[in-house]
C-alpha cells in the first residue's frame, strides 16, 4: 500500500512536469523562429539601407554635374566635339609664343584618333609596367620618359632600379605605338585649336596613371582635388588624357570633371577616347574617386616653351 501511495503522489507531480517541458519547448521553438524572422528582417533593413546610401552617394554626385559633355555610350567621330570657352590671363605671365601660346581656349573631346584595340595594347603595357611595383595607395604612375615608376610610398627609376629585366616587359613595339599615338594626339589638338604643330613640344609629366579605390596613403594618391595644371605645372599649355578603360564597367567614380563658375561638366571615359583642353585656369578640373573597379588612363602634356621639351622614350 505504501508503494501504491508514493506511485500516486509521483503521477501528478510527473504530469506537471510533461507540461512544463513541452511548454518550455514550445517557447524555444518559437523564440527559435522569432529570432530568424529578426534576422532575416536585419539583413533585409542593412541591405535597403546600403542600397540607399549607395543611391544617395550617386544621386549626390550626379547633381554635382550639371552637364555631360561626352557619356560613355556615345561615339564621337568622325570631328571632334568641340566646346569653347575663353582664354584666362594666365598665359599672360609666361612669354608667348605665336602659332602655339592659346589664343583659342576650349576643350575637345574625340574617339576617332585612337581605336579602342590600340587602347587594349596600351593599357597591357601600363598593366605589365605596374607589375613590377605600384603604390601603397590608389594611385599609381608609370612615366616611360624619366622611368619614374610608384613603388610604395616612393618612385623608382625602372631603367636603373630593373636593368635588363625591363626588356622582357616592354617590346619596342610598344613603344612606337605610344610614339605614334602621341603624335596623333598632337595632330588634332593642333587641329582643333589652329596651331603649328611643329611649335608645340612634348613637355613633363608624360605619364601612365592607374587608379582604383584603395585608400590614400600619401599626398601622391590625392588625385581628386581641383587643380589648375598651368599653375601647377608652369610648361603646359595644352593637356590631354586617352582614356583605355570603361566608365561603368571598368570602373564607376573617376569620371573627369570640369568645374565652371555655371556648373560642372564631365567626361565619362571611354576606351580610346581621347580628351584635351587648354591648360590654363579656364579649365579648372578635378577627377572624381574612383569608387570601384580600376582606372587606367595616359596624360600627355605639351608645351610651347621649346627650353621644357622632353623627347619621346625609347626601350634602353
Amino acid at each position: 500500500m505504501a508503494l501504491l501511495r508514493m506511485r500516486n503522489t509521483k503521477g501528478p507531480n510527473a504530469a506537471e512536469i510533461e507540461r512544463k517541458i513541452k511548454r518550455g519547448n514550445a517557447l524555444r521553438q518559437g523564440s527559435s523562429w522569432w529570432g530568424s524572422r529578426a534576422l532575416v528582417l536585419l539583413l533585409l533593413v542593412a541591405l535597403c539601407t546600403a542600397a540607399a546610401a549607395l543611391w544617395l552617394y550617386v544621386t549626390r554626385l550626379d547633381r554635382d554635374i550639371t552637364e555631360t559633355l561626352a557619356s560613355q555610350r556615345e561615339l564621337i567621330s568622325p570631328e571632334p566635339r568641340v566646346y569653347s570657352v575663353p582664354c584666362s590671363e594666365d598665359y599672360d605671365n609666361y612669354k608667348r609664343y605665336p602659332g602655339c601660346t592659346p589664343q583659342k581656349c576650349g576643350r575637345a573631346v574625340t574617339d576617332s584618333v585612337v581605336t579602342r584595340e590600340e587602347a587594349q595594347v596600351l593599357r597591357r603595357l601600363a598593366e605589365r609596367g605596374m607589375a613590377l611595383a605600384g603604390s601603397e595607395g590608389g594611385a599609381s604612375i608609370l612615366d616611360l620618359h624619366s622611368g619614374a615608376l610608384s613603388m610604395g610610398k616612393q618612385f623608382v627609376n625602372i631603367y636603373r632600379y630593373f636593368g635588363e629585366q625591363i626588356r622582357t616587359v616592354f617590346e619596342q613595339e610598344d613603344f612606337s605605338l605610344y610614339r605614334d599615338v602621341r603624335g596623333r594626339i598632337q595632330t588634332i589638338i593642333a587641329e582643333t585649336f589652329g596651331l603649328d604643330p611643329s611649335l608645340m613640344y612634348l613637355t613633363k609629366p608624360t605619364f601612365f596613371s592607374r587608379i582604383n579605390s584603395t585608400e590614400a596613403k600619401t599626398q601622391h594618391d590625392e588625385y581628386w582635388h581641383p587643380h589648375i595644371d598651368k599653375v601647377t605645372y608652369g610648361s603646359f599649355d595644352y593637356t590631354s588624357l586617352l582614356y583605355l578603360t570603361d566608365y561603368g564597367s571598368d570602373f564607376m567614380g573617376g569620371r573627369f570633371v570640369f568645374m565652371d563658375k555655371n556648373g560642372n561638366r564631365t567626361v565619362e571615359p571611354r576606351s580610346g577616347r581621347v580628351s584635351f583642353f587648354s591648360s590654363g585656369s579656364e579649365n579648372l578640373h578635378r577627377v572624381e574617386k574612383v569608387t570601384w573597379g580600376t582606372r587606367y588612363a595616359i596624360t600627355v602634356s605639351f608645351t610651347c616653351d621649346p627650353a621644357h621639351a622632353i623627347s619621346d622614350p625609347t626601350l634602353p
